[in-house]
C-alpha cells in the first residue's frame, strides 16, 4: 500500500490516479503515524519550497520522512516533492529541505553560456538520458517526460540516474539508495511515466516481499 503524503501543497488526485492505472493501492494521509504502516511513500509538490517545508515542519512530516527512510522505507519525490529531498534550496532565499540527498536546488538563470535567453520555467516534453544504472530504470528505453519547474537540483552526479537538457543540465531522476525522486511529473508523461512508476512499485513490493 502506498502512501501518498498530503501537507497542502501536492497535486494529490492525479497522483492517485496514476497509481490506480497501474492497479496499486495507495491512500492520502497527513498523519505521520498513518503513513508509517505505508509499504512505500510518495511525496509530491507544487509550489515554493519554503512553504512547502513549512506545512512539513509544522505536520511533523519532515522528521516522519526522515525516520521512514532512514529505516530502508522507499521513498518517492515527484517535482517539489523531488526538490524537497535536497539538503537545501535558494528560492525566496535560502531554506533547508530534508537533507535525504546532499545538494542544493538552484534557479534557471534565463540566458545561457552563449548569452542567448530562454524561458523560465522550464515547461514541456524533453527526452531523458539515462546515466547511472537504477532500478527505477531498468529495462526501459528513454523517452519524453513532462516538465514544469523554474528551479532545478546542482548535485553530484553520482546520484543523477537520468538526466534532461535545458539549457544546462537538469537532473531529472535522482537517487540515493532507497531515496528517489522525478522532477518531472510520471503521472502525466504517457507510457514512459507509467513505466517508471512501475518500476517504483516493482522495488517497494520487493522490499516488502523480502
Amino acid at each position: 500500500m502506498i502512501g501518498i503524503v498530503d501537507y497542502g501543497m501536492g497535486n494529490l488526485f492525479s497522483v492517485s490516479k496514476g497509481l490506480e492505472r497501474l492497479g496499486a493501492d495507495s491512500f492520502i494521509s497527513d498523519d505521520p503515524e498513518e503513513l508509517s504502516e505505508a509499504t512505500g511513500i510518495i511525496l509530491p509538490g507544487v509550489g515554493s519550497f519554503r512553504d512547502a517545508m513549512s506545512l512539513l515542519k509544522k505536520q511533523g512530516l519532515d522528521g516522519f520522512l526522515q525516520r521512514y527512510a532512514a529505516g530502508g522505507g522507499y521513498i518517492l519525490g515527484i517535482c517539489l516533492g523531488m526538490q524537497l529531498l535536497f539538503d537545501e534550496s535558494e528560492e525566496n532565499g535560502p531554506a533547508r529541505g530534508l537533507s535525504l540527498i546532499p545538494g542544493k536546488i538552484i534557479r534557471f538563470q534565463g540566458i545561457d553560456a552563449s548569452g542567448d535567453v530562454y524561458k523560465v520555467p522550464h515547461m514541456g516534453w524533453n527526452r531523458l538520458e539515462f546515466k547511472h544504472a537504477s532500478p527505477v530504470t531498468a529495462g526501459l528505453e528513454a523517452d519524453h517526460v513532462y516538465f514544469v519547474h523554474s528551479y532545478y537540483a546542482d548535485t553530484d552526479d553520482a546520484y543523477i540516474a537520468a538526466s534532461t537538457t535545458y539549457a544546462v543540465e537538469v537532473p531529472a531522476i535522482v537517487a540515493k539508495g532507497n531515496v528517489l525522486g522525478m522532477q518531472f511529473h510520471p503521472e502525466k508523461s504517457g507510457q514512459m511515466g507509467m513505466s517508471l512508476l512501475r518500476n517504483y512499485l516493482s522495488l517497494v513490493e520487493g522490499k516488502e516481499k523480502s
